[in-house]
């Protein structure tokens, strides 16, 4: 299993729309943590900057930074955003998620 996180174009896209209109963010911090209807949650923040430790990703103008514990649970991992009719979000596709609520924000493995 790869060990990288990827990001779409069309996820690099609106994140750099997000944060040229948010003067103190510079990236999108994604993360992982307990909680949710499946055991865990993503949880998405606008940072200032990235930690000394984070996995820094960059692509088409957007940055995304992940802490080394949450990378554990995004590997091999690709950040995508979609826009349906039920409404538009960002949406990661774990392979290790063994199952997923159906708003897709949490998941378990």
């Amino acid at each position: 299993m790869s060990t990288s996180v990827t990001v779409t174009e069309r996820a690099a896209k609106r994140i750099a729309e997000i944060v040229a209109g948010e003067a103190a963010a510079e990236a999108l911090r994604v993360s992982v943590e307990g909680g949710g209807c499946s055991g865990f949650q993503y949880k998405f923040d606008l940072v200032p900057e990235a930690e000394k430790d984070d996995l820094v990703l960059e692509h088409a103008g957007a940055k995304v930074v992940i802490d080394q514990v949450s990378l554990g649970y995004l590997a091999g991992s690709e950040i995508d955003f979609v826009d349906d009719l039920i409404g538009s979000s960002f949406k990661i596709n774990n392979p290790q998620a063994t199952a997923s609520c159906g708003c897709g924000t949490s998941f378990s493995l």
